[in-house]
Protein backbone atom coordinates (compact mmCIF):
# COMPACT_ATOMS: atom_id res chain seq x y z
CA UNK A 1 0.00 0.00 0.00
CA UNK A 2 1.56 3.03 -1.23
CA UNK A 3 1.38 6.12 1.30
CA UNK A 4 -0.23 9.14 0.28
CA UNK A 5 1.45 12.44 0.09
CA UNK A 6 -0.90 14.39 2.33
CA UNK A 7 -0.21 11.62 4.75
CA UNK A 8 3.19 11.88 4.60
CA UNK A 9 3.24 15.38 5.04
CA UNK A 10 1.25 15.26 7.94
CA UNK A 11 4.33 12.29 9.34
CA UNK A 12 7.01 14.77 8.91
CA UNK A 13 4.80 17.69 10.14
CA UNK A 14 4.79 15.49 13.30
CA UNK A 15 8.65 15.05 13.78
CA UNK A 16 8.57 18.43 15.60
CA UNK A 17 6.42 16.59 18.19
CA UNK A 18 7.44 14.39 20.78
CA UNK A 19 7.65 10.65 20.02
CA UNK A 20 8.23 6.93 22.04
CA UNK A 21 9.64 6.75 25.07
CA UNK A 22 10.25 3.15 26.52
CA UNK A 23 8.96 3.98 30.34
CA UNK A 24 8.81 -0.26 31.88
CA UNK A 25 11.89 -0.36 32.41
CA UNK A 26 12.40 2.61 33.50
CA UNK A 27 14.92 4.02 30.99
CA UNK A 28 17.64 6.30 32.28
CA UNK A 29 16.84 9.43 33.74
CA UNK A 30 13.02 9.74 32.70
CA UNK A 31 11.20 11.68 34.19
CA UNK A 32 8.24 9.40 34.34
CA UNK A 33 8.08 5.92 36.38
CA UNK A 34 9.35 5.20 39.58
CA UNK A 35 13.23 4.89 39.27
CA UNK A 36 16.55 5.08 41.41
CA UNK A 37 18.10 8.22 42.60
CA UNK A 38 19.67 9.76 39.56
CA UNK A 39 23.55 9.64 39.30
CA UNK A 40 25.58 12.29 41.17
CA UNK A 41 25.64 15.39 38.34
CA UNK A 42 22.70 14.42 36.28
CA UNK A 43 19.62 15.42 35.60
CA UNK A 44 15.90 14.49 34.28
CA UNK A 45 15.66 14.17 30.71
CA UNK A 46 12.21 15.56 29.90
CA UNK A 47 13.19 14.67 25.76
CA UNK A 48 13.81 11.05 26.04
CA UNK A 49 11.04 10.59 23.33
CA UNK A 50 13.46 12.14 21.17
CA UNK A 51 15.29 10.63 18.51
CA UNK A 52 19.40 10.81 19.15
CA UNK A 53 21.02 13.58 17.53
CA UNK A 54 23.41 12.43 14.89
CA UNK A 55 26.58 12.53 16.66
CA UNK A 56 24.99 11.32 20.30
CA UNK A 57 26.21 8.27 22.22
CA UNK A 58 24.58 4.78 21.82
CA UNK A 59 21.57 4.96 24.83
CA UNK A 60 21.94 8.87 24.74
CA UNK A 61 22.96 9.01 28.38
CA UNK A 62 26.11 6.50 29.16
CA UNK A 63 26.47 6.87 33.23
CA UNK A 64 24.01 4.19 34.24
CA UNK A 65 22.00 3.93 37.72
CA UNK A 66 23.37 3.06 40.56
CA UNK A 67 21.13 0.39 41.17
CA UNK A 68 19.37 -1.89 38.70
CA UNK A 69 15.71 -0.74 37.86
CA UNK A 70 14.75 -4.44 37.66
CA UNK A 71 15.58 -7.52 37.95
CA UNK A 72 15.24 -10.71 35.97
CA UNK A 73 15.90 -14.20 35.63
CA UNK A 74 16.84 -15.97 31.92
CA UNK A 75 14.10 -17.63 30.02
CA UNK A 76 11.34 -15.32 32.41
CA UNK A 77 8.80 -13.33 29.93
CA UNK A 78 9.37 -9.91 31.09
CA UNK A 79 6.75 -6.90 29.82
CA UNK A 80 8.20 -3.73 28.15
CA UNK A 81 5.99 -0.97 27.81
CA UNK A 82 5.64 2.94 26.01
CA UNK A 83 4.45 6.34 26.78
CA UNK A 84 3.09 7.93 23.61
CA UNK A 85 2.31 11.70 25.71
CA UNK A 86 1.63 14.16 22.76
CA UNK A 87 3.48 11.16 20.52
CA UNK A 88 4.36 10.52 16.81
CA UNK A 89 4.37 6.58 16.15
CA UNK A 90 5.54 7.26 12.64
CA UNK A 91 3.34 4.71 11.28
CA UNK A 92 5.50 1.94 12.76
CA UNK A 93 9.17 0.60 11.61
CA UNK A 94 11.56 -1.96 12.63
CA UNK A 95 12.55 -1.66 16.01
CA UNK A 96 14.72 -4.07 18.83
CA UNK A 97 15.35 -5.31 22.11
CA UNK A 98 18.76 -6.17 23.04
CA UNK A 99 21.12 -6.23 26.00
CA UNK A 100 24.75 -5.43 26.48
CA UNK A 101 27.24 -6.64 29.16
CA UNK A 102 30.08 -4.30 28.45
CA UNK A 103 28.65 -1.12 29.17
CA UNK A 104 26.73 -0.66 26.17
CA UNK A 105 29.40 -0.65 23.85
CA UNK A 106 28.29 -4.42 22.69
CA UNK A 107 24.76 -4.71 21.88
CA UNK A 108 22.87 -8.52 21.26
CA UNK A 109 19.41 -8.36 20.19
CA UNK A 110 17.03 -10.64 22.23
CA UNK A 111 13.57 -9.60 20.62
CA UNK A 112 12.61 -7.68 17.06
CA UNK A 113 9.36 -6.10 16.34
CA UNK A 114 10.04 -5.79 12.66
CA UNK A 115 8.02 -3.94 10.09
CA UNK A 116 5.23 -2.56 12.66
CA UNK A 117 6.35 -1.45 15.72
CA UNK A 118 3.11 0.25 18.20
CA UNK A 119 1.03 -1.09 15.48
CA UNK A 120 -0.72 -4.21 13.98
CA UNK A 121 -0.63 -4.08 10.26
CA UNK A 122 0.54 -1.40 7.55
CA UNK A 123 -0.38 2.21 8.94
CA UNK A 124 0.08 5.80 7.98
CA UNK A 125 -1.28 6.87 11.45
CA UNK A 126 1.20 8.59 14.35
CA UNK A 127 -1.72 7.43 16.93
CA UNK A 128 0.26 4.30 18.23
CA UNK A 129 -2.19 0.75 18.73
CA UNK A 130 0.11 -1.24 20.53
CA UNK A 131 1.78 0.36 23.54
CA UNK A 132 3.83 -2.82 25.36
CA UNK A 133 5.27 -5.90 23.92
CA UNK A 134 5.77 -9.32 26.05
CA UNK A 135 8.26 -11.74 25.34
CA UNK A 136 10.59 -14.28 26.66
CA UNK A 137 14.04 -13.49 27.20
CA UNK A 138 16.75 -16.21 25.94
CA UNK A 139 17.37 -18.72 28.47
CA UNK A 140 21.42 -18.63 28.15
CA UNK A 141 21.19 -15.06 29.13
CA UNK A 142 24.83 -14.80 32.03
CA UNK A 143 24.18 -13.17 35.32
CA UNK A 144 25.07 -9.72 35.97
CA UNK A 145 23.92 -6.66 37.83
CA UNK A 146 25.11 -4.31 35.39
CA UNK A 147 23.33 -4.96 32.66
CA UNK A 148 22.32 -2.44 29.86
CA UNK A 149 18.71 -3.24 28.59
CA UNK A 150 17.88 -1.39 25.57
CA UNK A 151 15.03 -0.48 23.11
CA UNK A 152 16.11 1.10 19.33
CA UNK A 153 14.03 1.74 16.58
CA UNK A 154 13.53 2.91 13.08
CA UNK A 155 10.21 4.98 12.07
CA UNK A 156 8.92 4.20 9.03
CA UNK A 157 7.50 7.21 8.12
CA UNK A 158 9.49 11.11 8.78
CA UNK A 159 12.64 12.44 8.83
CA UNK A 160 14.99 9.72 8.76
CA UNK A 161 15.63 9.09 12.49
CA UNK A 162 17.23 6.48 14.76
CA UNK A 163 15.34 6.25 18.21
CA UNK A 164 17.20 4.42 21.52
CA UNK A 165 16.46 4.45 25.33
CA UNK A 166 18.37 1.94 27.51
CA UNK A 167 17.81 1.04 31.71
CA UNK A 168 20.27 -0.39 33.65
CA UNK A 169 18.19 -3.93 34.98
CA UNK A 170 19.92 -7.42 36.69
CA UNK A 171 19.86 -10.26 35.25
CA UNK A 172 20.13 -14.02 36.62
CA UNK A 173 21.17 -17.00 34.93
CA UNK A 174 23.52 -20.00 34.87
CA UNK A 175 24.97 -19.61 31.12
CA UNK A 176 28.68 -17.76 30.71
CA UNK A 177 28.02 -15.93 27.19
CA UNK A 178 25.37 -14.87 25.11
CA UNK A 179 25.14 -14.60 21.31
CA UNK A 180 22.29 -13.22 18.95
CA UNK A 181 22.42 -10.72 16.17
CA UNK A 182 24.08 -7.34 16.32
CA UNK A 183 21.91 -5.07 17.03
CA UNK A 184 21.22 -2.50 13.67
CA UNK A 185 22.28 1.15 14.09
CA UNK A 186 20.98 3.65 11.48
CA UNK A 187 20.21 7.13 10.44
CA UNK A 188 23.21 8.50 12.79
CA UNK A 189 26.48 9.43 11.99
CA UNK A 190 28.92 7.00 11.15
CA UNK A 191 26.22 4.52 10.25
CA UNK A 192 23.98 4.01 7.38
CA UNK A 193 20.68 5.29 6.12
CA UNK A 194 17.45 3.17 5.96
CA UNK A 195 14.90 5.03 3.63
CA UNK A 196 11.34 5.76 4.40
CA UNK A 197 9.46 3.40 4.03
CA UNK A 198 7.21 4.75 1.45
CA UNK A 199 4.56 2.20 2.12
CA UNK A 200 6.90 -0.63 1.37
CA UNK A 201 7.43 -1.86 5.05
CA UNK A 202 10.31 -4.83 3.38
CA UNK A 203 12.78 -1.74 3.47
CA UNK A 204 16.28 -1.76 5.44
CA UNK A 205 14.71 -5.66 6.61
CA UNK A 206 18.11 -6.80 5.07
CA UNK A 207 20.66 -5.19 7.47
CA UNK A 208 18.38 -6.99 10.29
CA UNK A 209 18.49 -10.22 8.83
CA UNK A 210 22.21 -10.38 7.47
CA UNK A 211 23.28 -8.80 10.96
CA UNK A 212 26.49 -10.23 12.33
CA UNK A 213 26.37 -12.31 15.03
CA UNK A 214 27.83 -11.16 18.19
CA UNK A 215 28.67 -12.17 21.82
CA UNK A 216 28.23 -10.73 25.00
CA UNK A 217 29.10 -11.65 28.78
CA UNK A 218 29.84 -10.15 32.03
CA UNK A 219 33.49 -8.45 32.51
CA UNK A 220 35.60 -11.05 34.41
Amino acid sequence: MLVTNIALAAMAAATALAHMAMVKPCSRYTPRGDCPPLPAGQELDYSLNSPLEPNAPLCKHTVPYNTPVETWTAGQQITVKFDSVSGAAHGGGHAQFSVSYDGGKTFAVVHEVLKHIFFNGPSTSNTPEVLSYTFKLPSDLPSSKKVVFAWSWVNAIGNREFYMNCADVEIKGTSSSYSGKQMVVANINGYPTIPSFNGNYDTGLDMYKNAKNVTVKPSS
